[in-house]
């Protein structure tokens, strides 16, 4: 395996790790989706994010790599830091599906597997929990669908999520993650 080869698997490697924590995922994810942002950004949008925890994580992150300084505003005798990903994801995750890499697919499968366990374990560890009034659940559709068809359908869903995105969370309102999963075609 080249250098190159290998820097592009252990980008993606870390950004799943780090993908692992759902505040992490909430940032890292927002700053991908804004391009760079500042901590006070985010704290705008993420108002349950305390802001020490938030601060801690950025710095965490631009610790371990995923993270870099953008740039930085002058405000009122102090310096914000604008944050930006340190790689570009989208290509990582391009080289990735075009090369058919099956070992780092199989790690971010694994993360997003494991991630999604682990909320499971957590919420049914506690003991006043109520399925149905939390509405948290699993559904399985088994279809047939050519290629062209089943992305349609994923980008009026992934339309319909994008709606939810920006509510901010109050009494009724609570953190979720929405997991979708396509198994790869079955052979009949």
């Amino acid at each position: 395996m080249h250098d190159k080869e290998m820097k592009g698997e252990v980008i993606i490697e870390n950004f799943l790790s780090c993908l692992s924590n759902p505040i992490n995922a909430k940032l890292l994810l927002e700053i991908k989706e804004r391009g760079q942002t500042t901590a006070s950004q985010l704290l705008a949008k993420f108002s349950d994010v305390p802001q020490a925890t938030l601060y801690r994580r950025l710095q965490k992150m631009l610790g371990d790599g995923h993270l870099k300084i953008a740039g930085e505003n002058q405000i009122r005798g102090t310096v914000e830091k604008v944050y930006a990903l340190n790689y570009d994801l989208d290509a990582e995750w391009n080289k990735m599906g075009n090369t058919n890499d099956g070992r780092t697919y199989m790690r971010f499968v694994t993360y997003h597997t494991l991630g999604i366990l682990r909320e499971f374990m957590e919420y049914t560890a506690k003991e006043d929990i109520n399925i149905q009034k939390d509405a948290t659940g699993l559904f399985i559709a088994p279809v047939y669908a050519t290629n062209e068809e089943l992305t349609e359908t994923l980008n009026k869903i992934i339309e319909a999520l994008t709606e939810l995105k920006d509510n901010k969370p109050d009494g009724e309102r609570r953190l979720r993650n929405i997991c979708i999963t396509i198994t790869p075609p079955k052979n009949e």
